[in-house]
């Protein structure tokens, strides 16, 4: 989405947060979260407590769409302030996930927390943009 000019030139003349990663961080930072994630769902779906799609899973792909809902509200629609919400819900799942995750298998539990972490970061990106644009 970034790769049209008039997205990057609005996205530059934003103005951000003091601590926000350059943007080269952001593929890296993700690409490493969704490994976590991956490696998380599948410890869940492989474990006998979690039959098929058990709400664990259920409601780690409803995340994941809200997730991926985040980039095109932002970044396509130009709102940030719907994307703010939409990253409230994300985190409100995730932690719904967590829970889920954790009564079945700790440690594909614990795998969700750097994306946690990364997530309160991104909400104050997001909040920072909203609040000084």
């Amino acid at each position: 989405i970034m790769k049209d000019i008039n997205t990057r030139n609005w996205y530059k003349s934003l103005k951000k947060a003091p601590w926000t990663p350059p943007n080269k961080v952001f593929g890296i930072i993700w690409s490493f979260l969704y490994l976590l994630m991956g490696v998380a769902v599948y410890i869940i779906w492989k474990n006998n407590k979690c039959k098929l799609f058990c709400w664990a899973i259920r409601i780690f792909l409803i995340q994941l769409v809200f997730n991926f809902a985040w980039t095109t509200i932002f970044f396509k629609y130009k709102k940030p302030k719907l994307a703010l919400l939409d990253l409230i819900i994300i985190i409100y799942l995730t932690h719904k996930t967590y829970y889920e995750f954790y009564k079945i298998e700790k440690i594909a539990a614990y795998l969700l927390l750097p994306y946690i972490a990364w997530l309160l970061v991104a909400l104050s990106l997001n909040i920072y943009i909203v609040i000084a644009n």
